[in-house]
């Protein structure tokens, strides 16, 4: 692997790990599948496209992304817990809405934001090349958003979503609406999904409405893989390991694609195959590791 390879992945990671910290807080805090992501992802970047298109300052875009995807969120929290429908299809849902949605906001399937201004600019204008710059300002970023959940899950709110996702039935006992606490959970999370889209957004030059598939699948990829490396005893210890999981889970996938045995080697459309098969090891390495080294 060459060394822009891994600054690539390192990058990747970085700006996808928004997204994992998003995924983690339904997947593992709040025990609810959120398919939601496949659709807030590119919802986040082309809400911010457009408005970055509209002459809105790139920072003030990112805000509207997060807000639309906080909205997204909560639509699927809201038909999962007022409606009575399954989460899973719920989210499944708002996914295929947001598919229409999203071509609606960008006016089409695309919006590119070359030749526009962006929060990497300020940056690039100190002299940084523009590799290193989006690596220096995605871990400023994640740093930060890291700080902030571990702040707001030790909140009392925050410990609320914990006590719903781990018991339902005694939070409830509590007096505790675990609806309200669902629906704004779901919404923070779609809001940190939206985020890193309107980052990758602008990272990349365009927003595309298919830039979302496979977002759930990479997340719960990255959650697993950061808890099987890194463990998941304590909150802080946890979402450290969902970011750093989702950069190693880059990084293994550059890996793969760089691998070549013989004449084999792996091209672009086998990630979803690299992808499960990193999952499959991330679950089965504790159980080998006991099995053979206890």
């Amino acid at each position: 692997m060459t060394l822009y390879a891994l600054l690539g992945a390192v990058e990747q990671g970085l700006v996808y790990g928004i997204m994992v910290l998003g995924v983690y807080l339904t997947f593992r805090v709040l025990n609810f599948p959120d398919l939601t992501v496949d659709g807030s992802l590119p919802l986040g970047a082309a809400v911010c496209a457009v408005a970055i298109t509209s002459g809105i300052d790139p920072f003030l875009s990112l805000f509207l992304a997060m807000f639309a995807g906080f909205l997204a969120g909560m639509i699927t929290g809201f038909l999962n817990t007022k409606l009575g429908i399954l989460h899973l299809l719920a989210s499944i849902l708002t996914m295929i809405a947001l598919y229409s949605i999203n071509i609606r906001v960008m006016s089409g399937p695309n919006v590119s934001l070359l030749g526009r201004d962006t929060i990497l600019d300020p940056l690039m204008g100190l002299g940084l090349p523009g590799y290193l710059s989006s690596i220096v300002l995605f871990s400023f970023i994640g740093a930060a958003i890291v700080i902030f959940l571990i702040w707001f899950l030790h909140t009392e709110f925050g410990q609320t979503m914990l006590a719903t996702g781990d018991n339902p039935r005694m939070i409830t006992s509590q007096g505790v609406n675990t609806h309200s606490v669902i629906i704004i959970g779901v919404g923070l999370s779609n809001a940190m999904v939206a985020f890193s889209g309107a980052l990758i957004a602008q990272n990349q030059g365009a927003a595309d409405v298919n830039m979302g598939v496979g977002t759930i699948v990479a997340g719960l990829a990255s959650v697993i893989v950061g808890e099987t490396v890194f463990g998941r005893g304590g909150i802080m210890r946890a979402v450290i390991a969902a970011l750093l999981g989702s950069i190693l889970y880059r990084l293994a996938i550059a890996m793969a694609l760089s691998m070549k045995l013989g004449a084999f080697s792996f091209t672009p459309s086998d990630l979803n195959l690299i992808t499960a098969l990193l999952v499959v090891l991330a679950l089965t390495a504790p159980k080998i590791k006991a099995r053979f080294f206890s």
